[in-house]
């Protein structure tokens, strides 16, 4: 339940509270712009009326499954006699009624949905029912227009985290050029060949560095990296047969690997097969 909040409608202050996103207005409150020292009476003979029992009774057949429609009827049948009357609490103990509310405490009294609410202002005084409306639709445009900056605000903040990591991933994924001390190592096999030329590193010096993990280098690869991998085992059989040295392969291969992970982080494929 949110946060109890006010409006002041021709001097008098009103309670309003929303509750999965309905809005319920004190019937207490609204009564006191009649008379302050009975509201409690206001309400009650709001409620003795038969057009009333008929529309909040209506309102609770379309907005509550757990409405209780025989004791309703019961009330029904009664409303509008002479020694007929009806109180909130016993409205909704019969009744099992959601759209009017006891609540105690700071702000308590007798709440209803806004639409039992301002049916209830119209029988009081429809000079003050256009008025609590109007308050009512200033307090909500307000709260729109607040969630709508706050919405954009997040989304402001979105784009830039987003920035931020699209460059994190930039730096860290996008394979570094290799050294001229990694052209000119001899590797023991062309696994650890291609590993350097994506990865940057062999898989012993990736064990040595990440003691804590389970498997190897590529098990811990990204969907884009792995991808490249595929391509590099490729093009490293072609340039095999073409008698490449393997510190001419490595070269080569590290530019593919930097080319082609460089197109695939921005690719919009990938991203939707993520």
């Amino acid at each position: 339940m949110a946060k109890s909040r006010k409006i002041n409608v021709q001097g008098i202050d009103i309670v309003l509270y929303e509750d999965n996103k309905e809005d319920y207005i004190s019937l207490t409150d609204i009564a006191r712009y009649r008379d302050a020292e009975r509201s409690d009476y206001l309400l009650q003979n709001w409620l003795r009326n038969r057009s009333t029992i008929e529309f909040i009774g209506l309102w609770e057949t379309f907005n509550n499954p757990g409405f209780n429609s025989i004791e309703f009827d019961g009330i029904k049948n009664m409303a509008g006699s002479n020694s007929f009357s009806l109180t909130p609490k016993r409205w909704i103990e019969e009744t099992n009624a959601i759209g009017i509310v006891s609540k105690t405490g700071r702000y308590g009294g007798t709440f209803a949905h806004r639409d039992i609410a301002f049916e209830f202002a119209t029988w009081l005084s429809a000079e003050f029912k256009f008025f609590l409306i109007k308050e009512f639709q200033r307090l909500k445009n307000e709260e729109n227009n607040r969630l709508n900056v706050e919405w954009n605000l997040q989304r402001t903040i979105s784009k830039i985290n987003y920035r931020i990591h699209t460059d994190a991933i930039k730096e860290n994924l996008i394979p570094k050029e290799i050294t001229k001390q990694q052209a000119n190592f001899v590797y023991a096999n062309e696994a650890d060949l291609l590993n350097v030329a994506l990865f940057g590193i062999t898989a012993k010096e990736w064990r040595d560095n990440n003691t804590d993990q389970k498997g190897n280098i590529r098990d811990y690869a990204t969907l884009e990296q792995l991808v490249v991998l595929s391509n590099l085992e490729s093009i490293n059989a072609l340039l095999i047969q073409q008698n490449l040295s393997q510190r001419e392969r490595l070269i080569q291969l590290n530019k593919v690997a930097i080319t082609q992970m460089k197109s695939l982080i921005e690719s919009s494929t990938i991203k939707k097969l993520k």
